[in-house]
């Protein structure tokens, strides 16, 4: 009977919490975990390392962690705590290596090896995604209240997608038939 109530009380408190926070967040501490177990060099080594924190429940934990505390204080405030702002990242791209850099507001990209670098900067009051490169300062992407993005045209229009497979694939569609019609 103990062991009922336990179970109810358990549930009725993850239901709250989850309910009330009504956020699905980044899963900061959960992902930095997968990170570093992917970045493992040697697959069977990372298969162990993997089995052991499932075995000890690292993952269940960090997860709980995430959904509990870290998500719903990244909802009610705006700011990651697990943000590592000033981190810098290597990527393998197809024409290099890029440095990524964690900002307060968004990112910096550098290739490796130049000086030129082009930042994406997230503004919370308009809700915008724009980019910045040479100077110069472009809108690329604005959430809407209705659950729509606004994605900024290289030609100056806009396009009002939805934030789904379809409103994807029709930026999609466009974008790459501009590119073509460019190349052309």
């Amino acid at each position: 009977m103990r062991r009922n109530k336990f179970t109810f009380v358990t549930a009725c408190m993850l239901s709250v919490t989850i309910l009330f926070s009504s956020c699905v967040g980044s899963f900061g501490l959960f992902n930095r975990l997968a990170t570093w177990n992917q970045s493992i060099s040697n697959k069977f080594v990372n298969e162990l390392v993997f089995l052991a924190i499932n075995i000890v429940p690292v993952y269940g934990v960090a997860y709980l962690a995430d959904v509990l505390v870290i998500n719903s204080i990244e909802f009610w405030s705006g700011t990651n705590p697990m943000a590592d702002v000033g981190e810098v990242k290597k990527i393998k791209g197809e024409n290099g290596d890029y440095l990524v850099e964690v900002k307060e507001n968004g990112y910096t990209i550098t290739k490796e090896g130049e000086t030129t670098s082009m930042d994406l900067i997230y503004t919370q009051e308009t809700n915008t995604w724009s980019v910045e490169a040479d100077g110069v300062n472009s809108d690329l992407l604005r959430f809407n209240e209705d659950g729509t993005a606004e994605l900024c045209l290289p030609n100056g229009d806009t396009l009002n997608v939805t934030l789904d497979e379809q409103g994807v694939l029709a930026a999609h569609q466009l974008l790459m038939s501009d590119l073509y019609y460019a190349m052309r």
